[in-house]
């Protein structure tokens, strides 16, 4: 049996783990001018540390950051239904420490990975020191702003806090148009936007085109108010998520129009179809249909 010295242990643990997170280099995921991120939910079966190695391992270096693997990694209780697990989340957010939010900064920028949004879905049954302590969670991580599957009335009271912060909240919207209090259609994004000046969209291409709306017309006309889109195919009349390109979401002339006018709005995937491989498979397939759209 051969005995490693020093030397050669350190060569061998270094060559499994990947360059970015090894020597903490920036990972440039930005391709013809378009910077392409992704929602780490891409990777919501798989605990926060595995899914950053995910990122680097796809050669992604922007993340929004989906608040229960943050959440969890921080140490939250397990997450459960009914009155009690709810109060056990509120207590714990109200008391952990944001030295946990900033440890997985840390983490994610020596992986040399950066997180841009913190999707934390504001709901109803939050209390106001949640919503406060929401915002304190996004800049604790170093995000620039916080997204969230939201309401009509749970943003009416999630606006104060906005400006009290002076940090932008991006609503994320659906595809259902028949739940007026639900953000999906262009007159509800209206709605938010009029509430605070802080107020923005993160516009799913694939919810908003099966709900029957255009999104590169939306785009187009609405370009400021974007922080971010989610980047998945869907099937039109509320249809089911697809393999990219077996939908009828207009993945390719949204990325084309982004590279065309340089609009600063990252590019997120969002892993949801059913695939055949692991999570990392899958999202490799969508980066690389990313780069041939941009080529």
């Amino acid at each position: 049996m051969n005995v490693l010295n020093r030397r050669d242990f350190g060569k061998i643990a270094l060559a499994s783990i990947p360059t970015a997170m090894a020597f903490g280099a920036k990972i440039d995921s930005t391709f013809s001018g378009v910077k392409i991120g992704a929602q780490s939910y891409c990777f919501r079966t798989m605990p926060l540390d595995e899914a950053l190695k995910g990122f680097v391992e796809c050669g992604i270096g922007e993340c929004e950051l989906f608040a229960p693997h943050a959440e969890k990694a921080a140490g939250a209780p397990p997450m459960a239904r009914g009155p009690e697990a709810r109060e056990a989340m509120r207590k714990w957010r109200l008391s952990v420490s944001m030295d946990e939010f900033k440890k997985i900064h840390k983490e994610f920028e020596d992986a040399g990975v950066n997180i841009h949004g913190f999707n934390l879905s504001f709901r109803e049954d939050f209390s106001d020191e949640e919503i406060d302590r929401g915002f304190e969670m996004a800049k604790a991580l170093g995000a620039k702003f916080l997204t969230a599957s939201s309401t009509i009335v749970a943003a009416k009271r999630v606006a104060p806090f906005a400006d009290k912060h002076k940090m932008v909240v991006a609503m994320h919207g659906h595809s259902n148009i028949k739940n007026l209090n639900e953000f999906a259609t262009p007159e509800s994004f209206a709605t938010a936007l009029g509430m605070s000046k802080y107020f923005k969209m993160n516009l799913d291409i694939g919810h908003f085109y099966a709900a029957g709306y255009d999104p590169v017309a939306y785009i187009k006309e609405h370009h400021a108010q974007i922080t971010n889109v989610h980047l998945k195919d869907r099937l039109k009349d509320d249809g089911a998520n697809t393999i990219w390109g077996e939908g009828g979401t207009p993945i390719k002339p949204v990325l084309a129009l982004l590279k065309k006018e340089k609009y600063p709005i990252y590019a997120d995937i969002e892993y949801e179809y059913k695939g055949a491989g692991t999570p990392v498979e899958e999202v490799k397939k969508c980066m690389a249909y990313i780069k041939d759209a941009l080529a």
